[in-house]
């Protein structure tokens, strides 16, 4: 049983974060923009027209709002975005520091952790960029799609790794067969719109 988990989930390394959902574009089915994202978040975070969100106005209009940690940015743009945005690390504390150079930010050492603040020579700046904030980018309607569709990947991969441990081989052929069933009807709702 155990040899069989292991070949069916990987290594742990291996394991996408998310699953990658939602794999749609931000203003919702036949727009530009997002297309999901593979193991360890290739292409991820795309906006309309395929281009990257300006993180650099992400974070600026964050700090708007209130100081934050760098961590707790990426998680506020992951929720105002449903999960479609989800910028990585290595492109948020590069810009915290390019802002922090500018003098537009300063980073206080809270508990081990740096909390960052707008400075009063941030503040137009970061005014400016709260007005047309880059997660507005992302439609209401699809945000709500896009939670949907991550609820449901994740209900459909607990149960298959319920299944995968708990069922037997016989569970588990039956469980293989309504997978690819399912991956064959996802695509031909695809092929109905071409």
């Amino acid at each position: 049983m155990k040899g069989f988990i292991s070949e069916f989930w990987g290594p742990p390394e291996g394991r996408s974060r998310g699953f990658g959902f939602p794999p749609f574009p931000p203003h919702g089915p036949g727009g530009h923009g997002h297309r999901g994202h593979g193991p360890r978040g290739q292409g991820r975070g795309r906006g309309p027209g395929g281009r990257r969100p300006n993180v650099r106005a992400a974070l600026l209009a964050l700090l708007a709002e209130r100081p934050m940690h760098g961590y707790e940015m990426i998680q506020e743009l992951e929720s105002r975005t449903g999960g479609i945005w989800r910028p990585s690390p290595g492109s948020v504390y590069p810009t915290l520091q390019l802002l922090e150079d500018e003098g537009l930010i300063v980073a206080e050492s809270e508990g081990g952790r740096k909390r960052f603040a707008l400075t009063d020579t941030g503040r137009a700046e970061a005014t400016t960029a709260a007005e047309n904030p880059p997660w507005g980018e992302y439609a209401d309607d699809t945000v709500s799609q896009a939670q949907d569709f991550r609820d449901a990947a994740f209900g459909i991969m607990n149960a298959l790794r319920q299944v995968g441990f708990s069922g037997t081989p016989e569970q588990r052929d039956r469980a293989l067969e309504v997978l690819n069933d399912t991956k064959r009807k996802l695509y031909a709702i695809l092929a109905e719109s071409e």
